[in-house]
């Protein structure tokens, strides 16, 4: 069986791949918050945003994080 450690990048052919624009609601918490995921209860801190997936699944994504990744659309 292969592994791989975080941080130490194997020697394979890796390519280049974007992500496909889905747009997911999200909602920023204002407060500390607690939600029960697919991969068990994720702590948010205020100004951490609620998301939804995909598949209707609930996380947590980091406020600074959230920046760095998304656009928010209007309305």
């Amino acid at each position: 069986m292969l592994q791989f450690k975080s941080g130490e990048l194997p020697e394979l052919p890796f390519r280049q791949a974007v992500k496909r624009p889905t747009p997911q609601k999200c909602v920023q918490i204002m407060e500390d918050f607690k939600v029960h995921t697919l991969e068990g209860v994720m702590q948010g801190k205020a100004g951490d945003y609620l998301m939804v997936g995909v598949r209707g699944e609930l996380y947590v994504c980091d406020q600074d994080i959230f920046r760095e990744t998304y656009e928010l659309l209007p309305g």
